[in-house]
Formats: structure tokens, C-alpha cells, sequence
């Protein structure tokens, strides 16, 4: 284990140094998917094979544009899922069970000081990172509207076209950091970050559509809503049909709202992790 530089100003470089591995890991990551979705976009969309296919015979291809783009979304979408394990077992909770992070604090470190520092370089990293993907994929997603199946309503084309991806990185990291203050076991930490946040992405999902107002249409007779709508609820009372839907229009409303949340979340683990931080390090033994 190399020891740490007892000045406060060497401990952005310890970080780096000590998770280099896991810094490129990540950029290799979004480089490689980046690259993907470009491939995708510019390659497999437009391969003379399948132009004029039905939509059928392409989206049930494994190598199309459609099939090949839900799986990169996918992973880009539930991505925060590995940030949550790293923040709870390498970042925090392996230095914490091994006793770096005390070493640390007997070399001129205080405590608040290291976790800001094991902080600052993890969030800026998912941050560009995500950023980038976000783009990317945006850019990808439209390119081709011919070719896919979904729409702005699917779950991965959702998250993935905003800040609500960076958003879901970032509380990934807070509440990976919470965790392994509050277990100080690395594998165990890991486990629990993760599952939480697989929860709360799943909660959030579940309850997305009543995060902003929906509109209602009512009529005497049946009538059919555009294939950009997202239905809500629908069904008959004594004044004929109704139907509570959202618009392609709602798309940013619902973004945004979903990503105040998911950060407000995350600034509140960063301030427990502090606070539990503080409280674990002034305690007696």
C-alpha cells in the first residue's frame, strides 16, 4: 500500500493514483459505446441490405439499428447501477475496511477534507462522461425515427437524452459514499448501493408519468390518440370516453422534474455521508 502525502494538496493526486484503473475503465466505457452508436448510426442504419426491409424483419434482426440501439441504451440507461457499486466498495468502503482512510486522517488529512477530495474526481468524471453519452446518444436516437420501434416514452430514450443520465451517475456516487460510511464493509456496501439504486430507478420509472400534470380528452365515442402520446389512463364514465395522456411536449417537463428529484436525492446522501463522516470520526472508539 503506498503511503499517502501528508499535505492536503497531494490528495487529488493520491485519488487519481489510487483509481486510475477504474478512471480509465470508464473512459474506455463511454469511448467505446460513443463509438457504437456512431457505428450505428452511420453504418448499420444504412447498409443496403436492409433498406426497404418492413420494420418487422428488422427491428427481430440482432444486428440492426433497432435491436443494436436498445442494448447500447440499456447500458447506457442503467449504468449508474456500476458507479453505485464502485462509490460503495473501491472509493469508499475497501479504504474503509482496510484502514487507508484512517492513515489518512493521522497525516494531516481531517476527515471531511479526504472524502471531498475522494468525491471531487469521481463526480467530475461521470459528469463529462455522461454529458458525452447523453449527446451521443441523443444524436443517435434521432437519426434514424424510421427505423425504431420506440419512442420518447421508452425508458432507456427517456433517461438517456437529458441530465436526468448525469443525475442518476451522481446520486449513484452519493449514495454508494452514504453507504459505505454507514456499513465500513466493502463487499456488503457494494451490494446494498447497487440494489438501492436499482430501487429507486424502479420506483421513480413506476410513478414518472404523474410527475407532471397530464391532459385529458373526453368525447362521447371512441377516438384514437397520436402514436407520440403516453397514455396514462383511459376508460368510460356517464359523459362517454376520456383519456389522460401526455404529449411528445410534456417530454422536458417530465425530464426535468424526475432530475430535480434524483439530485435533490443526491445532495441530501452527500450531506448525511458528511454528517455520518463527522459524527463516526469524533465518537470514541
Amino acid at each position: 500500500m503506498s503511503a499517502l502525502p501528508p499535505a492536503v494538496g497531494g490528495l487529488p493526486r493520491t485519488v487519481l493514483r489510487l483509481h486510475r484503473p477504474a478512471l480509465l475503465t470508464w473512459t474506455v466505457f463511454v469511448v467505446g459505446v460513443s463509438g457504437w452508436l456512431a457505428w450505428l448510426t452511420k453504418v448499420t442504419a444504412n447498409d443496403p441490405d436492409r433498406k426497404g426491409l418492413p420494420c418487422y424483419d428488422v427491428c427481430v434482426d440482432g444486428f440492426g439499428y433497432p435491436v443494436q440501439l436498445s442494448w447500447a441504451g440499456n447500458l447506457i440507461g442503467y449504468g449508474f447501477v456500476g458507479v453505485a457499486a464502485f462509490a460503495g466498495g473501491a472509493l469508499i468502503g475497501r479504504e474503509l475496511e482496510s484502514g487507508t482512510a484512517q492513515l489518512a486522517w493521522t497525516q494531516g488529512v481531517t476527515p471531511v477534507r479526504w472524502l471531498a477530495a475522494k468525491l471531487a474526481l469521481p463526480a467530475l468524471a461521470v459528469t463529462v462522461g455522461g454529458t458525452v453519452l447523453s449527446l451521443v446518444f441523443r444524436w443517435a436516437f434521432a437519426a434514424h425515427p424510421d427505423l425504431s420501434w420506440e419512442n420518447w416514452t421508452w425508458d432507456i430514450a427517456f433517461t438517456a437524452r437529458g441530465p436526468l443520465l448525469v443525475a442518476y451517475a451522481l446520486c449513484a456516487l452519493a449514495v454508494g459514499t452514504l453507504t459505505a460510511l454507514w456499513l465500513r464493509r466493502a463487499l456488503a456496501a457494494l451490494g446494498t448501493a447497487a440494489g438501492a439504486m436499482w430501487l429507486l430507478k424502479s420506483v421513480l420509472t413506476y410513478y414518472r408519468p404523474y410527475l407532471w400534470p397530464a391532459l385529458t380528452r373526453t368525447g362521447p365515442h371512441a377516438f384514437d390518440l397520436p402514436d407520440s402520446t403516453w397514455l396514462v389512463n383511459e376508460g368510460s364514465d356517464s359523459h362517454g370516453r376520456f383519456a389522460a395522456y401526455h404529449p411528445a411536449s410534456h417530454y422536458w417537463p417530465l425530464h426535468l422534474t424526475e432530475t430535480a428529484i434524483v439530485l435533490t436525492l443526491a445532495v441530501l446522501a452527500t450531506l448525511l455521508s458528511f454528517r455520518l463522516l463527522k459524527h463516526r470520526t469524533e465518537s470514541p472508539a
